[in-house]
Parts: structure tokens; C-alpha cells; sequence
């Protein structure tokens, strides 16, 4: 039994281009603490730009632009402390930005690979996304979902801070599992 009902197919081409919809789009992350359970945190304000090209797959791009400052994670101190210079140093470099370099499709699969800057520091990254499907919604917007994930490495990103425990390991984990839930909407 699926989890959901079944997505829509509203257009059987999705090709245009689409503005990233943040109040029906998450964009958040997972991380170990304590070596036994997952923290989960997403961002509250970010906005981004998408380009689909389903004959040319090659010809599509992706530009994401996220507020640092407004990582949520459910307790304000260790929001506080990833905004503060021991991760994202939200007041230095106020924007984490994803840009694609190169895009290809397989079916319904998007990988979609760019340079992702966290803190003065980029690095490539890809992300495979799973089309979902498209809808009219009843404001007459044309929209397509998307949902992908990845995982990386902190410490590549200069985001080293940490601390051991008593019984081994970390509090916090040196992988980071990112989640994208995307609804955009075709422009005009």
C-alpha cells in the first residue's frame, strides 16, 4: 500500500521554466546526536529557479539560494549555534547557494549535479531527484514536484565543530543526510 494517494500527471512535457514554491517546498537535513538519534532541521526561507528541459536534459539548470539564518531545528539555543560561526557563520555568509553545473534524466530520475557554497566553501554535489508528477492547482498554476536527497560530508564545507563523548564517538555526526520535498510553479 503506498504511503500517499498517487501523484497527478497534469502535462505530459514539463519542459519551462519554474520558480521553486517555499510554502509547498522543504528544504531540510538530518544529522546524528549523541551517536543515537537523528536531529531533524530544515530552512525556513530560501528561493530558487529551475530551467526543464525533458529532450535536452543537459540544457536544464537549478539555482537555489538559501537564508542560513533560518535553520530551524525545533530548539532555539542549537539553532543559535548552527547560525553561529561553529557552522554556518549565518552573519559572515548569509547565503547557501546551489548552482547546477549538469543535469541527466533516466525516466522519471533526475540527477542533477553543482556546486554547493556553505560558508565561503563550495563543493560539488549531486542530488537524485524522483519526479513525482504535475498538477493544475485551483489558482491555475501549473506545478511539478519533486523529491531527492543526499548525503555529505560536513567537514568539506569547513563544518568541523564538535565534541566527544564519554562513551565514544561524537555529539554530532560527520555525515548529513539533505532532503529536498520541491513544488514549483511554471512562469507565465
Amino acid at each position: 500500500m503506498s504511503e500517499f494517494d498517487a501523484a497527478t500527471t497534469a502535462i505530459a512535457d514539463i519542459t519551462g521554466d519554474y520558480t521553486i514554491d517555499p510554502s509547498h517546498s522543504r528544504i531540510g537535513f538530518q544529522a546524528r546526536h549523541a551517536m543515537v538519534t537523528k536531529v531533524r532541521g530544515n530552512f525556513d526561507e530560501f528561493s530558487g529557479t529551475a530551467h526543464i528541459d525533458t529532450a535536452t536534459p543537459a540544457n536544464s539548470k537549478v539555482d537555489l539560494t538559501i537564508t542560513a539564518a533560518s535553520v530551524k531545528t525545533g530548539s532555539p539555543d542549537r539553532d543559535g549555534h548552527l547560525q553561529s560561526n561553529d557552522f554556518f557563520g549565518a552573519e559572515e555568509n548569509p547565503q547557501i547557494t546551489f548552482v547546477s553545473t549538469e543535469v541527466e534524466r533516466d525516466g522519471s530520475e533526475w540527477t542533477i549535479t553543482g556546486d554547493l557554497t556553505i560558508k565561503g566553501t563550495t563543493n560539488p554535489v549531486t542530488v537524485v531527484f524522483e519526479e513525482i508528477g504535475s498538477s493544475q492547482d485551483p489558482f491555475g498554476n501549473t506545478r511539478v514536484g519533486f523529491e531527492g536527497g543526499v548525503t555529505v560530508k560536513r567537514s568539506d564545507w569547513n563544518l568541523n565543530f564538535n565534541a566527544a563523548l564519554e562513551t565514544g564517538g561524537v555529539l554530532v555526526s560527520e555525515k548529513v543526510k539533505l532532503e529536498f520535498d520541491i513544488s514549483a510553479i511554471r512562469n507565465a
